[in-house]
């Protein structure tokens, strides 16, 4: 089994509905994002993903994010845009682009500090 990685950052505001704190009020962040992909064997270049076409497709949904306020985006109308949502979202937007037999978006680490973050994956 292969795994491979890219990371990428993006900002973004947003705030935590029901949250009793400061985080209950709009801040922003410098997000990173790390996303984990599984392949069981490499193709006959000796692939397992062509990171070109991984970033171009982490990047398109980091645009939908990116410098924009994340309560507004339709994604999360009913639940907050904490960093584990976040997680699940990108996974499940990169999974459903990416996943074939042969290769598996296996995790999302979303960190909106250099000291705090979430992962997101499905056993």
């Amino acid at each position: 089994m292969y795994e491979l990685d890219v990371t990428r950052e993006f900002s973004a505001a947003h705030h935590l509905k029901d949250y009793n704190g400061n985080c209950a009020r709009p801040h922003g962040h410098n997000w990173t994002v790390q996303v984990f992909l599984r392949c069981s064997r490499l193709d006959k270049v000796g692939i397992g993903f062509d990171f070109k076409i991984l970033k171009k497709e982490l990047d398109e949904v980091l645009s939908t994010l990116d410098h924009s306020d994340l309560n507004t985006h339709s994604y999360f109308q009913d639940k907050n845009p904490t960093s584990e949502n976040l997680a699940e979202y990108i996974y499940k937007f990169l999974g459903a682009r990416i996943d074939s037999d042969r290769v598996k978006v296996s995790r999302v680490r979303v960190c909106e500090s250099a000291n705090s973050g979430a992962a997101y994956f499905e056993e």
